[in-house]
């Protein structure tokens, strides 16, 4: 097995560490390159400016959702040329009172060449195997909601189709 790190690192800006007086602002290095700036959720003080880790969250869930789908599709060879999508993590309290992520909910959309068809069914499915093999999605003990939108790139006799698809993460 693999392993994948990040580094993280907070200082104090202020004279002294106290209780609703101080940044969390932060710094997650994903490697040399690539590092962002996280705080608390604007809603619990932090700037709306970084990122927050229930936002990494949904991130990370519907980015692996995304390259899970694509293997699929890419295995039987549907012509997908475009997929979007946006997450929306929740919060709320568990059974002992706790603040949780308690769901996610994507909303993919995805566009495939023109003249390719497919049916809800299908797509459906698809997205079903990719939450399945999601290695994200079986780490989480959260609801997950799948919410399908279909898009063609060419004229199709479904403009947009929509399903929900309850899932067990």
């Amino acid at each position: 097995m693999s392993e994948i790190s990040v580094n993280l690192c907070w200082k104090r800006k202020e004279t002294e560490l106290t209780p609703g007086k101080f940044s969390s602002a932060h710094e997650i290095a994903y490697n040399d390159e690539f590092k962002v700036t996280a705080d608390t959720a604007p809603g619990w003080g932090g700037s709306a400016v970084n990122t927050n880790p229930e936002q990494a969250l949904a991130a990370s869930l519907s980015s692996c959702h995304m390259m899970t789908f694509l293997a699929l599709a890419a295995k039987t060879k549907w012509p997908l040329s475009s997929y979007d999508d946006h997450a929306i993590a929740h919060l709320g309290k568990n059974s002992k009172g706790q603040m949780i992520v308690n769901r996610i909910d994507l909303n993919p959309k995805v566009s495939f060449d023109n003249g390719f068809e497919i049916n809800e069914e299908e797509i459906v499915k698809m997205h079903d195997r990719a939450h399945r093999y999601c290695f994200i999605a079986n780490t989480l003990d959260s609801d997950v909601e799948v919410n399908i939108c279909l898009l063609y790139t060419s004229p199709s006799p479904r403009d947009l189709s929509t399903s929900r698809m309850p899932s067990s993460a």
